[in-house]
This record gives structure tokens, C-alpha cells and sequence, in this order.
């Protein structure tokens, strides 16, 4: 009898899982659900060349849609799950059908955090997560209008960069004292604002945002003391929060994100779990991570279509992270928190420099600007934990090859 696989969700890691899938030789029936009415597709571009116009919606698909077809995996787009009952493994869907399945997969992935204020309904008031939010912003971005972003972080900031480059007003309000607070140290934060100040972005620092208003769509953004800033439309970036509302109505254990070991198997047998929902075990860093990255989606869908196909291969990498904002990528290397300093190497000034996050005399994590070569070594010295001479490091002179200590 032919076995159902169906993977719940619609993004990165459902559809590098369907393609995994067949990759391990699985020739049974592949369902996937996605509440959306798109096939899976890449979330960077949305607040980039996306968001700019550069790139039509064909190339921001994760595959052509006819890849789906040819693969013989069944889409049921714009369908919700409803529950799922783990006992007859069955799916109940919105659409009061039901669909069984032999093996599960879950890649529900990550919301918006909203911002519950007043006003924050108003016509003109953006989150930024998926296609139709970015078509639905695009009608209200016209040359001179005034944009103001709530959260200064990879969001807000890449958003800010297009916008400004097309000629809107826009301001940055960050309730931080830095912009980009949680993932960069200050210097790396100070860099960045300054690039955005000298393009025309005005920043708003250590400022909450109260609530919002206007006569049939948003007009002002109301802030502590009677302050406000007029805005022709608000994007609100302040963060996602895990889609794991299914899997805990399911009795599966969750603890910021649905708990799956280092194959990305969950505690029921027939159930597998991927992407931005899931808290996996890092061997490297020694402990428990929810990551909201492609590179994880992507890798842990590999890892989890093996492991529905029979086949165990651990989940064990250094995390990593990119932001494009104007000339400038930022690539990210491993979860700063835990150094001890921060040692830079290269020219700020000349727009070309990494920040190592030293603990001891180790590299825990790295923030590599326009340079590739330190972002590349610095993945292996990262997990590796390779003792580095400091001073070595701190020398542009020296190759980023040779700095560890003998």
C-alpha cells in the first residue's frame, strides 16, 4: 500500500523537504499544505528586491511551480489544519475533510509579532511577512511619501534602505538604544546607523511607540511625551514568534518551538519537524537553539526527510545570517552573548571589516561587512573552537588563515 507523507506548511523548509524527499528515494504519495495560495518561496527578497520591484514574483519562488508537478507532489494551497489527531493520524482540515498520513512533517514556521496598540488596524499600517503584505505596501510607497518602520532591526533596516534609495521619507523608530540590539555588538550597531543617516534615514532611538492614528488610514505615529511623527504608511517590524499553536493542541512537548531531537524527530514516532518552529540541540554550541534563518530551514528539512526515509544524518552545523542593506552585506557567523570582547579587523571607514566576538582566546561568533574571506574561515575557526592569537587577528597584514595559534 502506497504511504502518505504530508508536510504541513508552505516555505523554505517544506520545500527544500519535498525535494529532499525524492532526492532519498521515496516514491510514495507527498501532501502539502500551505495556508497561502502560493507554492513555497524565499522570504529575503520580500523586504528587498521584492519589495523594490527588481524582482518578479517567478524568481522569488523557492522552485518554479511546475517543479511540484513533476516531482508528483499534491498542493493544497489556501487549506488550514484545524487539529491534528495524532492517535488515527489523521489531519483535520478548515474545509471539514480530513487526511490521513503515515509520516508527518511540520513547517509551520514564524508570524509577525504584533504591536498592540490603538490605531494599529488603520489602513496604511504594514507588517512585513509574506507576498501579499509587500503588494499591499507597494500602493502606498510613492516618491516624498513619508515612511515610518517600527524596529530597527534586519527588517526594519533593509526596508529602510530600499525605501530611501526610492526617494521616501523615512524614519526608523527602534525602542533600543542601537539599532539591530539583539545580534551585533554597539560598534557594529553605530556603523550601520551612521550608513543609514548619511543615506537620508532618520533614526529614532530608545523611543516606544503608543498607538496610531488618522481619518480613514494611518496618519501619525504617537509616541511617549506627545511626541509623533506624521507617516504616510508604518511598516511594523518587531519580531516573529513560532507557529507551534498545532502542535501543542496535539499534546506535543514545545518550549519555544516544537522540541525535535538532532535528526528532527519529535517525541511521536510519526511525526518530524523543521524550520523556524523547531528547538533542536546544537552540539557544537552545546545547547538548545530556535533559529530563524534560511540555512536552518534548509538544512533541517534535509535532515529531517532522511530521517522519514529510514535514514539518520545529525543536524549539528554553526548557525549563520546575512542582511543586504545598500552596498553593504552583512554576514553572520554563530549567537554572539557570551564574549568576553569584540576585536575588530579591517577599515570601517572604507566600508570593509569583520567584528569577532571573542570568549577566552576563541572565536564564538562573527560579523563579516563586505568581506567574504572572514566570513568563510570564520565558519570553520567558529565550529572548531580554534584558539586564535588575538593580536594576529586584529592585523588586516595577516592572513585570517594563519591566525591560529600553533
Amino acid at each position: 500500500m502506497t504511504e502518505t507523507y504530508v508536510i504541513l506548511g508552505a516555505g523554505h523548509a517544506a520545500g527544500q523537504l519535498a525535494q529532499s524527499l525524492r532526492g532519498n528515494g521515496f516514491e510514495g504519495r507527498i501532501v502539502m499544505i500551505g495556508e497561502e495560495p502560493y507554492v513555497p518561496y524565499q522570504r529575503p527578497p520580500l523586504s528587498k528586491k521584492y519589495l523594490s520591484g527588481e524582482l518578479p514574483i517567478e524568481r522569488v519562488y523557492f522552485k518554479p511551480p511546475d517543479f511540484y508537478n513533476k516531482a508528483e507532489v499534491e498542493m493544497m494551497l489556501n487549506c488550514r489544519v484545524d487539529r491534528i489527531d495524532r492517535e488515527n493520524r489523521q489531519l483535520h482540515l478548515n474545509n471539514g475533510q480530513t487526511l490521513g498520513y503515515d509520516k508527518l512533517a511540520i513547517t509551520t514556521g514564524s508570524r509577525v509579532r504584533e504591536l498592540p496598540v490603538p490605531g494599529a488596524e488603520l489602513p496604511g499600517v504594514f507588517y512585513l511577512r509574506t507576498i501579499d503584505d509587500v503588494d499591499g505596501i507597494r500602493n502606498y510607497l510613492k516618491p516624498d511619501a513619508k515612511l515610518v518602520i517600527v524596529g530597527g532591526g534586519y527588517i526594519g533596516l533593509e526596508v529602510a534602505a530600499v525605501m530611501v534609495a526610492r526617494g521616501l521619507d523615512v524614519t526608523v523608530i527602534e525602542m533600543a538604544p542601537v539599532v539591530m540590539a539583539r545580534v551585533v555588538d554597539r560598534q557594529v550597531s553605530e556603523f550601520f546607523a551612521d550608513v543609514h543617516r548619511k543615506a537620508g534615514v532618520k533614526i529614532e532611538n530608545g523611543l516606544a511607540v503608543e498607538g496610531f492614528e488618522g481619518d480613514g488610514k494611518v496618519e501619525r505615529v504617537l509616541c511617549p511625551q506627545g511626541r509623533h511623527f506624521d507617516a504616510d504608511a508604518v511598516i511594523i517590524g518587531v519580531g516573529i514568534v513560532p507557529n507551534v499553536e498545532l502542535a501543542e493542541a496535539a499534546g506535543l512537548a514545545c518550549d519555544n518551538g516544537i522540541i525535535v531531537d538532532e535528526y528532527a524527530r519529535t517525541e511521536d514516532p510519526a511525526i518530524f519537524a523543521a524550520g523556524d518552529c523547531t528547538n533542536h540541540p546544537n552540539k557544537l554550541l552545546g545547547r538548545r537553539l530556535r533559529l530563524e534563518s534560511v540555512h536552518n530551514a534548509l538544512e533541517q528539512a534535509k535532515t529531517a526527510a532522511a530521517a522519514m526515509c529510514g535514514k539518520l544524518v545529525e543536524y549539528n552545523q554553526i548557525p549563520w545570517f546575512w542582511s543586504d542593506q545598500y552596498d553593504l552585506k552583512l554576514q553572520i557567523v554563530g549567537l554572539t552573548g557570551d564574549h568576553d570582547q569584540v576585536v575588530i579587523r579591517g577599515d570601517m571607514a572604507k566600508r570593509a571589516f569583520a567584528a569577532f566576538y571573542i570568549k577566552g582566546d576563541t572565536i564564538i561568533a562573527v560579523d563579516a561587512i563586505n568581506s567574504p574571506r572572514e566570513f568563510m574561515a570564520s565558519k570553520a575557526l567558529v565550529a572548531n573552537k580554534t584558539p586564535v592569537d588575538l593580536g594576529r587577528l586584529a592585523d588586516p597584514e595577516a592572513s585570517i588563515m594563519e591566525v591560529a595559534k600553533d
